[in-house]
């Protein structure tokens, strides 16, 4: 269908028709990597990082938008214009680095479903990353049948993310507002505050879906004129700014709550899940706790579907390789297993898999600028000045960020 077809049937058929590419991506900005960066910085560190989370919010719109805004300009994925466009060799690096992220990615979304079903359930956690295996499939499936399908299914496991952490936000009680508002001044004083900075933007602006979201606007709606691609542009930033937004806001109810409860508390070192988990439980009830497992399970079973589907895009397009779908996830997800069958520390191995994800993110936002900035592959939907300026911006932040944690753990090292 033509955007001008669609025109004809009302302008609330155009949104919904239109609007789905940044929820299925928004997803990944509220995985489980997310749940244990925000809790520890929020117990840790009270509303001192709020900052972080509105900075790494901010970017993510910005860098989604460009990614999905490639994708509208030339019915490509990232990965594959970079392989159009860069020496093989480059590629080649790209797409090693990728399968890294990969495997980082699939760690947290793993164990944080793992940890999700054992706090439901009760099943332990290397049966329970198994099924997040096959659920993930199931998921992913629902592509074969029409795209609209596959998003509507994340969108559904969204809202449960979403409502868990509202209802938790306000059954948790009191917010020192003054404290949340000052928050926003930057400030990376404090223990450990500078590794979870990087963290908490590792586990937000995601690589692997920086190369998917271009991939999601590939055979949507058709534009058969420039003032089509205008329109297809103009909802698109709309779509990026509400689903990525509406994850931000989840971002920061998970600081939030952490700050209210346990760092007020004196309990400055509340990051296990299943202690969050119990601690929601003694001090909130049993709903808050059962909103919260809940939300974590379905957190990590829509990520772990998005994440499967990045992989795929990923290969096929830096390298032009095809891959099984059962063979390329039982490699990307076997680190995560030997995690959950050896018992290392679930929440611990997420914090860390962030800061290997933010080590990756200028990889993806370095191709991204060089191309969306080049009227001959752009056209019409080509950067203004102004935006490759703050894409400019971000890479820069990103990348500092990454420095000044080498310089941090390094001098820790030392001392």
């Amino acid at each position: 269908m033509s955007v001008s077809e669609l025109q004809t049937k009302g302008r609330w058929r155009v949104v919904v028709a239109l609007f789905g590419p940044a929820f299925v991506a928004s997803v990944a900005y509220i995985d489980p990597g997310n749940f244990a960066t925000n809790f520890a910085a929020g117990s840790g560190h009270g509303y001192q990082l709020v900052w972080v989370i509105v900075m790494a919010n901010v970017m993510a719109i910005v860098v989604q938008y460009l990614s999905s805004k490639i994708g509208l300009a030339t019915g490509r994925s990232l990965p594959e214009l970079c392989r159009d466009h860069f020496p093989r060799k480059t590629n080649a690096v790209l797409w090693l680095q990728a399968e890294v992220v990969a495997m980082a990615t699939d760690l947290a979304e793993f164990i944080g479903a793992a940890v999700g079903l054992y706090l439901i359930f009760g099943i332990p956690l290397l049966p329970a990353g198994i099924i997040t295996a096959v659920v993930a499939f199931a998921i992913l499936a629902l592509e074969q049948r029409g795209y609209r399908k596959f998003e509507l299914a994340i969108i559904a496991m969204l809202a449960f993310v979403g409502a868990g952490f509202v209802y938790v936000f306000f059954a948790a009680g009191h917010q020192d507002y003054r404290a949340l508002i000052a928050g926003l001044v930057p400030d990376l004083g404090g223990h450990g505050a500078a590794a979870l900075t990087v963290g908490i933007v590792g586990a937000t602006v995601m690589p692997h879906v920086v190369y998917l979201h271009s991939a999601l606007q590939r055979n949507r709606i058709r534009a058969d004129s420039s003032a089509d691609r205008q329109v297809l542009l103009r909802y698109n930033k709309w779509d990026c700014i509400i689903g990525l937004g509406l994850a931000g806001v989840v971002n920061l109810a998970m600081l939030c709550i952490a700050a209210g409860l346990f760092h007020s508390a004196g309990m400055t070192d509340v990051s296990d899940l299943n202690e969050v988990h119990a601690q929601l439980g003694a001090m909130v009830g049993g709903g808050a706790a059962l909103a919260f497992a809940i939300a974590l399970m379905a957190s990590g079973l829509s990520s772990a579907s998005v994440g499967t589907h990045a992989g795929q895009i990923v290969m096929a397009g830096f390298m032009n390789w095809r891959m099984p779908l059962l063979l390329r996830r039982a490699i990307t997800m076997a680190p995560a297993l030997v995690i959950l069958a050896i018992g290392v520390n679930p929440s611990e191995a997420l914090v860390v898999s962030q800061i290997v994800l933010s080590f990756g993110i200028p990889f993806a936002l370095v191709p991204l600028l060089l191309l969306t900035r080049r009227r001959s592959i752009m056209g019409d939907m080509v950067n203004r000045l102004g935006t490759t300026i703050a894409m400019l911006v971000i890479t820069v932040v990103i990348t500092g960020l990454n420095l000044y944690l080498l310089y941090d753990v390094g001098a820790g090292f030392v001392g």
